[in-house]
């Protein structure tokens, strides 16, 4: 039965981001408006047939905006986590491995780091470096590193000590060698668990940048600008300005997240055991 949860948690995931992700690539054919210019209609018009989540204060269709906005999330979210779990990944075997004084002073960087709040210490990179995808994208891999370093330090300071691995000392094999042939690998059955939410944290994370103002600068279509943007309007009673955008930031995290928890119920069975 748990399995079974599993596994629809796991497809579900799939399934959510996979469809997401087919809206934004293939957006050209599937938008009906360019999001970025007006349709020459009403105004702030309420959803309904030809505008399926109605028009923005700028006669822009918001479906349309919705279809486009998910690029600049997704891309951010991707590459950020990408550059992430490659950087604290290789810190956390290396410092994990090292020990001594590399060892503490890494894990000392990383507790720092680790003790900021991640969306506050993004919008201060962000705010000094300027705004832009560039300048996002950095920012938001860098405070996302120790989520990765204190996974694969953890499981490198077991596996070290394992009999194979003192086997492989005894023939000789270098520091490099064995870390790389024999402890790195085992590890990334747990690191491999961390990606989707770091991707899910991502994601609120770029559009709570955009939502500030330090997202690519409009027209450019972005869910968490156009929350922004529709926020003055919703005391007027023109809610789906701000309805959908954020609709779409919480499926993306939703998908992210059911995807995370049943790819660490795959990726590790003691917790079948434990359940």
């Amino acid at each position: 039965m748990k399995r079974l949860v599993t596994s629809r948690l796991l497809l579900f995931g799939v399934g959510i981001i996979g469809g997401i992700a087919v809206m934004t690539i293939f957006a050209s054919w599937i938008a009906p408006y360019n999001p970025t210019l007006p349709t020459l209609l009403t105004r702030l018009l309420p959803p309904g047939p030809g505008h399926w989540m109605g028009t923005d204060q700028l006669e822009r269709d918001v479906w349309s905006r919705i279809v486009y906005g998910g690029r600049i999330p997704l891309t951010v979210a991707l590459i950020s986590a990408a550059i992430s779990f490659v950087s604290g990944t290789v810190l956390g075997w290396v410092s994990g491995y090292a020990a001594g004084w590399l060892d503490r002073g890494l894990s000392l960087v990383m507790d720092v780091l680790y003790s900021f709040p991640a969306l506050i210490l993004a919008i201060a990179i962000v705010a000094v470096l300027g705004p832009g995808v560039t300048n996002m994208v950095a920012a938001i891999a860098f405070v996302y590193i120790p989520a990765y370093y204190r996974v694969a330090r953890a499981e490198v300071l077991v596996i070290r000590e394992h009999e194979f691995v003192e086997a492989a000392r005894a023939l000789g094999s270098s520091p490099a060698r064995v870390l790389i042939r024999h402890v790195a690998p085992n590890t990334l059955t747990a690191v491999m668990t961390v990606p989707p939410f770091n991707i899910a944290d991502a994601i609120l994370t770029e559009a709570a940048l955009a939502f500030l103002g330090l997202g690519l600068p409009p027209p450019t279509p972005d869910w968490g600008f156009d929350i922004q943007n529709g926020q003055r309007f919703l005391q007027a009673g023109y809610w789906w300005l701000i309805t959908f955008p954020g609709l779409m930031i919480l499926a993306v995290s939703l998908g992210f997240g059911m995807m995370g928890e049943g790819l660490s119920d795959v990726l590790n069975p003691r917790r079948h055991a434990s359940a």
